[in-house]
């Protein structure tokens, strides 16, 4: 019989070279613990040390990689921006997709190593339902005249809620039915962590996309509010930071907070007084292929264009001034984005403190994960929707809600006499010949 050999380590026979989680070393985890100091190479001969990195290199580094990434995310933001409005709505998506994923596997350590069954998939099959029933409802309102002339997508369209509820139960059943005895705190756990994580990234960050639709102006001017924001509260802290502002965030200082707040309002009347100036960031999409160079066209919002105003009689010198109203709302876009949008921020920053880690992931290499960047920018898309559809949105006849009236509130009798009508009215005013009515007519009696 062969005698063992020694200095040889079998991941499964002890449990030392188990990593700390409870799983095995990996084959790099083993060839790291046979290269320690102390342990013989093939020919016998002890391995060479290298130096230890210096602290200054570290960091060194960590900027330098940083930075690059910095540029490579403005790059792309500002790429996808110009190159239209469908490949922003594809960046939200993603970065929907990869901050659950990265939310939820916080949670997910401990289903792994208890080897619950479907407990992954559960998850995957609630941001499925979810993100389908939130694009179906934007995809039916801001495409009306599309979807719901189309045989096909009309039956989806008209039973959009229902379909949606019935996803939503099935995976309810299919939950309740994967229950085990002795799992069930932590089963229910998972259960309202998803339901959070669903709430708070992929149902705020759908309303980021529904301000895409909207105009561009929407989407951007908030994002970079937030962008700056931080920046200058950077800035601000280490220049003459001295007061702590929470806990949270030990480096976050009261002065900071406060000089970001009025460098933003600033940097928020100059970025609004440019962006009003294109009709691309401007008008609302109704052309999903457009882009910088081909540019979109529309009646702007009165928001946009210049009122006089009258001051009051005592008011020396100056006794009107013409102004947009868009630069007295960006007046509350930057104050919530300066004031309240951080404290996304230190929600994120308690989270991470609860489950003991650094960063959500390692999506972009020395920022850590996608939701490390977007804590503050969910509420604040959030925000910026309710604002706007509350203050700022012009309600209107259009053709998609015409159109969806029509075929819902109508029979089809009604249906055929509105287009005889239309068809008249059109030829009446010279638009089509007058074969049309003819032609409404003859399938008419056919019918």
């Amino acid at each position: 019989m062969a005698k063992p050999r020694r200095g040889i380590k079998f991941n499964h026979r002890n449990g030392q070279s188990a990593s700390s989680d409870g799983r095995r070393s990996s084959f790099s985890d083993i060839s790291e613990a046979a290269s320690e100091p102390g342990s013989p190479t093939k020919n016998g001969s002890q391995p060479v040390e290298t130096a230890p990195v210096s602290e200054y290199e570290k960091k060194k580094q960590t900027f330098i990689t940083r930075a690059i990434w910095t540029f490579v995310m403005i790059g792309a933001f500002f790429g996808a921006m110009f190159m239209g409005h469908i490949y922003i709505i594809g960046i939200v998506t993603a970065v929907q997709i990869v901050s659950f994923k990265e939310v939820i596997a916080i949670a997910n350590v401990p289903s792994r190593a208890r080897r619950l069954r479907f407990t992954k998939a559960l998850n995957w099959y609630w941001l499925a339902t979810t993100m389908y029933f939130l694009y179906g409802e934007s995809v039916i309102y801001y495409f009306k005249h599309i979807v719901l002339v189309d045989k096909v997508l009309l039956p989806f369209a008209t039973h959009h809620r229902f379909i949606s509820f019935v996803l939503y139960v099935i995976g309810f059943v299919f939950f309740v039915a994967s229950l085990q005895a002795g799992h069930y705190k932590f089963q229910f756990t998972q259960f309202a962590w998803t339901h959070m994580a669903l709430y708070l990234i992929v149902v705020q960050a759908h309303f980021i996309m529904n301000n895409v639709f909207e105009g561009m102006i929407w989407f951007f001017l908030p994002a970079s509010l937030v962008i700056c924001n931080d920046i200058f509260a950077y800035v601000c802290g280490i220049t003459f930071g001295r007061t702590q502002l929470i806990k949270l965030s030990p480096k976050k200082t009261v002065e900071g907070f406060v000089g970001a707040w009025i460098l933003t309002v600033i940097f928020g009347v100059g970025m609004t007084n440019v962006l009003m100036r294109y009709k691309y960031f401007i008008c609302p999409v109704n052309d999903l292929g457009a882009n910088i160079w081909t540019g979109l066209q529309c009646t702007p919002n009165p928001v946009f264009m210049p009122h006089t105003y009258h001051l009051p009689i005592w008011f020396p010198y100056v006794k009107t001034f013409s102004m947009a109203p868009m630069q007295g709302h960006i007046l509350v876009f930057a104050t919530f984005a300066s004031l309240i949008a951080p404290f996304g921020g230190f929600f994120a920053s308690g989270l991470k403190r609860t489950f003991k880690i650094k960063d959500f992931g390692d999506s972009i290499p020395g920022h850590g994960g996608i939701t490390d960047r977007m804590d503050c920018q969910f509420i604040m898309g959030f925000f910026a929707y309710m604002y706007y559809h509350s203050f700022i949105a012009v309600y209107k006849v259009s053709l998609g809600g015409v159109i969806e009236m029509a075929i819902t509130g109508l029979s089809t009798e009604e249906q055929m006499e509105l287009v005889k009508g239309l068809g008249k009215h059109l030829v009446n005013q010279g638009v089509v010949a007058e074969g049309l009515l003819d032609c409404i007519n003859g399938v008419v009696r056919r019918r």
